[in-house]
């Protein structure tokens, strides 16, 4: 059952992969809208460019139509508190995520108190995938099948095999 609230999943997707797919799509059926805001500039190196991870994520959430895929920069508060969003959906995986979600969700309540922190815990088969774990396998020619869309797998086989040349 969702409701006509909007929720923002923001993220740096580098690459989007199967849990941020699994979290996205749960709270799509929480909100009303969901939108996966993609930041611009995160402080971290990356793989894919702003307008490669976008269209990466367009394709991941086509099929669920009430997610939107959008950029930003600034203040992720900011952007949710712009969009009219109600919520910031965060997923969590292990412990030390927690730690890290609970100090940035208190940061943002006091920026901008009428926007919620939501913690949607990952589904176990997803608990050992991140972004960066995939980028490693994949880089050193590992299977990164069952962890990504079919789309990202082809994306990453791209631009490992054009960085190899």
């Amino acid at each position: 059952m969702s409701c006509s609230h909007l929720a923002l999943f923001p993220a740096s997707l580098d690459p989007v992969h199967n849990g941020h797919i699994d979290i996205v799509s749960r709270a799509a059926r929480m909100f009303g809208e969901v939108v996966v805001g993609i930041y611009v500039s995160p402080k971290k190196p990356l793989l894919f460019n702003t307008d490669e991870r976008l269209a990466l994520a367009c394709e991941a959430f086509a099929r669920t139509p009430n997610v939107n895929v959008a950029q930003y920069t600034g203040l992720t508060v900011n952007y949710a508190s712009m969009l009219g969003a109600v919520a910031i959906v965060r997923g969590l995986r292990v412990s030390s995520d927690f730690d890290i979600e609970l100090r940035t969700a208190l940061a943002n309540r006091q920026l901008s108190g009428e926007i919620e922190t939501i913690a949607i815990m990952a589904d176990e088969r997803y608990i050992h995938v991140s972004s960066s774990i995939i980028r490693e396998i994949a880089e050193l020619g590992g299977d990164v099948s069952s962890m990504v869309p079919p789309h990202v797998m082809e994306a990453l086989q791209q631009r490992f095999a054009a960085l190899r040349k």
